[in-house]
């Protein structure tokens, strides 16, 4: 899947806070499972729509339609046009990836993930937000 890399845009946390608060056609789209998001907490003013969910833990067949349904067809642009920036987020960085790289393929400009993801990596007590990630940048963050 690395031939999308090229394409897919990179933002640390505050990066991807920035471009949400700049421009206000960006979506800030939380793709973990409905638990992480309900449970653990999410970005405020994301918006959810898992990649990979329960039951059954299968990717969303539904992804790239959901993501399309959110930007009313925004996100899609002609050639030369300034399209809709789609930053995509999860628990550490790499189930964005993956998602990223499968908008694109779908033919969707301005897609990001942010590479910290929300929790971060695992510490060597194998615990999360102590290293990096959103919340232990300090960003904005909410539960349900």
């Amino acid at each position: 899947m690395t031939k999308n890399n090229d394409k897919l845009g990179k933002l640390t946390p505050q990066q991807a806070w920035d471009k949400f608060q700049a421009d206000h056609r960006a979506v800030l789209v939380d793709i973990r499972s409905t638990m992480e998001y309900l449970f653990v907490g999410h970005p405020s003013g994301a918006v959810h729509v898992p990649w990979i969910d329960e039951p059954d833990w299968v990717v969303n067949p539904n992804f790239v339609t959901e993501i399309r349904k959110l930007m009313l067809g925004g996100v899609s642009c002609e050639p030369g046009e300034h399209c809709a920036p789609v930053i995509l987020i999860c628990r550490s960085g790499k189930r964005s990836k993956e998602a990223g790289w499968k908008l694109i393929e779908a033919g969707l400009e301005q897609i990001y993930h942010v590479t910290e993801g929300f929790e971060g990596e695992l510490d060597e007590n194998h615990q999360r937000s102590t290293m990096n990630g959103w919340r232990f940048r300090g960003l904005p963050w909410e539960q349900c």
